[in-house]
């Protein structure tokens, strides 16, 4: 008979994953030619962008063996303030956790009923809301764990919790109708006024917000009737896990109280300085330190056990800041052996032999691809709108369908490549990468659907 462990070891680990598409990627710098873009600097947004005209082959330069072993350590050198900051989320988290308010406040929140019913909109559309007005993504790895514990509260698994905070997320980010850094951007190459064409952004979200509660409560509700039903069974999320009893869980006092407002005081904070002050990791890494130590000293704790539980909780996070390096090796891989030029100019060349009328759908899938290469949504837009708007031009079509075509490409996606925030995601809650695309990839196939819809919509009214 077939165990759990049998079925267990069919799913690739993680690492072995993500080291199949760099070794795959170094294969092909002995097959693709080199090539190389030049930049311009762009004063609308402050930053170098891709002159769509300068692409040249350059001479061949294959990944050697030894490059190839060294664009690990070479990946973790080039995120490695990401890493950091998963580390210092991790052991922050955990010391706000040894106080005990997060346990109090999910088990208030676990014997709210409303709140058992509903908890899976309200997040998904508060983190969606995130999404869609300050571009959040990767910066809601510090709500994993939290959206985690609550469905643990509420009798459902890891995979509910992850998915409500994250595919909330994306459905935000995906439409990016207040989005400063893939709508703005976008737009301010394109030469289109700010936030323009807000209304059909914010039908698109209104509509994959939909979609996207019923698959994750469709999803719930089989895990809740049969916890054997769960995609992660027997996963390290669901076996290291905590079963609480709800109605033993002290309820808030003060001091959680206090603890919860300095969180979220400095979640804000952190977003303001993201805004006005032109903050990013080092300085939300320096914000969450001073939460944790804060949260540490009005729960009880002393010094020496709060750096005990800081140490315990980075240590917890290391597979999920690890990965983040290993997902950059793909994309050191690339940029030595000088294909990602040549693979985007390619790309280009075949939207561009495409009839007039599926062109765009072409520029989207386009986007996808390239997200893979580009997580960034600013480094995607500096690179690869530069091109598609001359390609729109030629086509006809409105630029703000090309805008539209990027923002589509660039949504998802996320959620689908290991280059991108979902290696971190799953990390963080123990999710193993095979499960997550056992339980993503459906609704990414209906997501993909309904993004040619929305496109198709947008040429015939003639979107701007």
């Amino acid at each position: 008979m077939e165990t759990l462990n049998d079925k267990k070891s069919r799913v690739p680990h993680t690492y072995v994953i993500i080291c199949g598409f760099v070794i795959l990627m170094a294969i092909l710098t002995y097959v693709i030619p080199a090539g190389s873009y030049s930049a311009v600097f762009n004063e609308e947004i402050g930053k170098d962008v891709i002159d769509p005209n300068s692409f040249e082959y350059v001479e061949k330069s294959p990944v050697s063996l030894l490059s190839l072993l060294t664009s690990v350590t070479l990946g973790m050198q080039g995120v490695g303030d990401v890493i950091f900051f998963v580390f210092i989320i991790g052991g922050s988290m955990e010391i706000i956790n040894a106080t005990g308010a997060i346990e109090h406040g999910v088990g208030t929140l676990a014997r709210n009923k409303f709140m058992g019913k509903f908890f899976i909109p309200v997040f998904a559309f508060v983190f969606g809301l995130m999404g869609a007005t300050f571009g959040a993504s990767d910066e809601l790895v510090v709500f994993a764990p939290i959206g985690v514990a609550v469905a643990h509260a509420f009798g459902y698994d890891a995979l509910t919790g992850l998915s409500a905070v994250t595919l909330g997320a994306a459905c935000g980010f995906n439409a990016g109708f207040l989005n400063p850094f893939s709508t703005g951007v976008a737009q301010s190459i394109a030469e289109l006024p700010m936030y323009s064409g807000i209304e059909l952004r914010i039908v698109v979200f209104v509509i994959m917000f939909a979609v996207t509660v019923w698959y994750i409560m469709r999803y719930a509700k089989k895990v809740k009737a049969d916890p054997k039903a769960s995609i992660v069974y027997g996963c390290r999320c669901e076996t290291e896990k905590e079963d609480v009893d709800i109605s033993q869980i002290a309820k808030m006092g003060k001091r959680d109280v206090a603890i919860m407002l300095l969180f979220v005081a400095g979640i804000i904070f952190m977003v303001y300085g993201v805004f006005n002050w032109e903050w990013y990791i080092d300085e939300m890494s320096g914000i969450f330190i001073a939460v944790g130590v804060i949260a540490g000293i009005i729960g009880g704790l002393n010094l020496n056990k709060i750096a005990n539980t800081f140490v315990e909780g980075a240590a917890s996070l290391t597979f999920g800041a690890l990965v983040t390096g290993f997902a950059k090796a793909i994309v050191i891989v690339m940029e030595e052996g000088q294909i990602m030029d040549t693979i985007i100019h390619a790309l280009s060349q075949a939207v561009i032999a495409l009839p007039t009328g599926i062109s765009v759908v072409g520029m989207f899938i386009v986007q996808i691809i390239v997200n893979f290469f580009i997580p960034s949504s600013t480094g995607q837009a500096a690179t690869i709108m530069p091109i598609m708007i001359p390609l729109a031009d030629l086509s006809d079509l409105n630029r703000q369908i090309a805008v539209l075509a990027y923002q589509f490409g660039d949504g998802f996606s996320n959620l689908l490549w290991p280059t991108a925030s979902c290696t971190i995601m799953c990390g963080i809650a123990k999710i193993p990468m095979g499960k997550w695309y056992r339980f993503f990839l459906p609704i990414f196939a209906v997501f993909f659907v309904l993004q040619i819809i929305f496109i198709v919509i947008a040429v015939l009214m003639n979107y701007s």
